[in-house]
């Protein structure tokens, strides 16, 4: 029986938040979850948008809304708010 990941990363790919830095920040997200074997452990998706734009980039991670986000802080993001077994 396949076990359900035990977390969910959504990054908004909405026009103001990918415009701001979320483009990068979704290869930074693959290249961290790849490194880490996190792959099969990580539901990690898109939405269209989050509805919180003035406060983008935005990323939810496990029901959390994070703003401001940006490449060169979302290792030290993921590592705070990931839960680990």
């Amino acid at each position: 029986m396949n076990q359900k990941p035990l977390n969910e990363i959504v990054i908004c790919m909405g026009s103001s938040c990918f415009a701001r830095g979320n483009k990068n920040t979704l290869a930074v997200i693959k290249k961290y979850l790849k490194d880490r074997s996190l792959e099969d452990s990580v539901v990690f998706k898109g939405t269209h948008c989050t509805s919180i734009c003035d406060q983008g980039p935005a990323l939810i991670i496990n029901g959390q809304k994070i703003t401001k986000l940006m490449p060169d802080n979302v290792g030290d993001v993921l590592d705070e708010y990931l839960k680990h077994p």
